[in-house]
Formats: structure tokens, C-alpha cells, sequence
């Protein structure tokens, strides 16, 4: 039997989603630990079946389902995903940007257009090269020093500017894979983080160096991993905005495994 090939985001904010298939995956699975952008790139290629992928990606790549009800998302702070500014808001003229993930590269953009009235030059990490500003995301912003600098918590500014949540990842299935193991899988990988998540959080702290307390802290209260009708109506919201600054070249109705 061919395996049923599973990309999954190696972050500590993704473990609450991908702890089952990292520790046990089922049979006919193979999973491979990716960085979220070499998430989608796997998909669109075709070297992946499945992926926790940047929720822009499922506008970006073709002949995607989205696996219903699962995601990461933030209703207000997130502490993982920041815009760290040496300038005070208003002189940010330039603005490096984390390749890792695409959706916060987007969102970036589209709160420093709408809410701040910026349009910065971006351009990707650089060895020697200075920005005013630069995102950060996943465990490096967890423990980021941030003393002196001017710290935009994206998903605490789209909340202040949207009213809702934001969902940064989902589980999105090609076409022609197996829609319905991958969903078993995925389910069962949430379901078992949930019953395992005190040695979840003491695997997450040995592996990022945050107390447990951190870690627990972080998973429990800054993000949320069952999606709402609400997160989706956020995420639709996102993606008019994103098609209306051409970030994508428009808004399809994703099919739902």
C-alpha cells in the first residue's frame, strides 16, 4: 500500500495537533517535520498528501480540501507571531520578513497598510542586512528579547482591527489522496495531545527551553486548536483583504474533509 504522506509544522504551537503522528503515527502513515512554508511547498508539488499548512496557502495552491474543525488560531495576543520594530510605528520604512510562514508575512502587510497606513518595503531575512522592523514567529519569538523595541502581537492587532480571531494553520488534503484516512489521523493525533498534554508540555519545554509553566501557559491560553464558526469567518475575512491588496488573485470556497 502506498503511505499516505504527512507534512507537519515542527513548532511548539503545532504539538497540540501533530503530538499523535509525531509519537505514533497510524499505519499507512508516513510523516516528515517541515518548516510551515516547506508544508506547502510539499503539497503543491505533490511530495506531500496532507499538510498543516499557512492558512493563505489553501487560497495559494489548487485542488485542496480542508480538514473541518482543526487549525491554529488566536483569539486575542498570540506571543508567537510579532512585528519587532527598532522605530516607533510610524517611521517603519523597512521590513524583513520570517520566510517560515507566509500567512504572517500577509498579515503583516495588511495591518501596517490598514491600520497604520505603512506600505514599508519587505524583503526576506538577510545575512547583514538591517531593517527597521522584522517578523518573528513560532518558538524564536517565544524567546525573543524584546527590552527597547516597539512589539506589534499580530493576532492581538487584527483582533483590535477585524474583531476576531485569526487561524494561522490548517490541515489541507490534495486531491486524490485519502481524504478519510487523513482525517482519522489528524483527529486522533488532536485527540491524543489532549489526553497526553502534561508530558506534551514537559516534552515541549525540554525541546524549547521554556519553563513548563511557559509552555503550558502558552498552549492552553494564547491559542486554540478546535476552530469556531467564528475563526472561520475570520479567516474568510482575511482572505478578502489578502485578495484586495493582490496578495492572493482571489477567494475560493475551500471543500471540507
Amino acid at each position: 500500500m502506498v503511505p499516505l504522506r504527512i507534512s507537519v509544522v515542527d513548532f511548539l504551537n503545532a504539538r497540540p495537533l501533530t503530538w499523535g503522528l509525531l509519537h505514533e503515527p497510524p499505519p499507512g502513515v508516513h510523516v516528515s517535520r517541515d518548516a510551515p512554508s516547506a508544508c506547502a511547498a510539499k503539497l503543491a508539488s505533490g511530495e506531500a498528501d496532507v499538510g498543516l499548512i499557512p492558512s493563505i496557502e489553501c487560497q495559494r495552491i489548487p485542488g485542496l480540501s480542508v480538514v473541518s474543525g482543526l487549525g491554529i488560531a488566536a483569539s486575542s495576543e498570540v506571543r508567537s507571531v510579532l512585528l519587532v520594530s527598532d522605530v516607533s510605528r510610524d517611521r517603519i520604512r523597512s521590513v524583513e520578513l520570517d520566510p517560515a510562514s507566509r500567512t504572517s508575512a500577509a498579515l503583516t502587510r495588511i495591518l501596517l497598510k490598514r491600520v497604520y497606513g505603512l506600505e514599508p518595503q519587505y524583503r526576506e531575512r538577510t545575512p547583514g542586512a538591517a531593517a527597521d522592523a522584522r517578523l518573528i514567529i513560532g518558538d524564536p519569538a517565544l524567546k525573543t528579547r524584546l527590552n527597547g523595541h516597539v512589539v506589534l502581537d499580530l493576532a492581538a492587532e487584527w483582533r483590535a482591527f477585524s474583531g476576531r480571531s485569526f487561524v494561522f494553520a490548517v490541515w489541507a488534503v490534495r486531491d486524490g489522496a485519502d481524504a478519510e484516512l487523513a482525517g482519522r489521523a489528524v483527529r486522533a493525533s488532536r485527540a491524543r495531545a489532549v489526553s497526553e498534554f502534561p508530558r506534551l508540555v514537559g516534552e515541549g519545554s525540554a525541546g524549547t527551553g521554556l519553563s513548563e509553566a511557559v509552555v503550558e501557559d502558552y498552549l492552553r491560553h494564547s491559542l486554540h486548536f478546535e476552530l469556531t464558526h467564528g475563526d472561520v469567518e475570520g479567516m474568510r475575512l482575511f482572505y478578502r483583504l489578502a485578495a484586495e491588496d493582490g496578495l492572493i488573485e482571489g477567494v475560493r470556497e475551500l471543500p471540507l474533509v
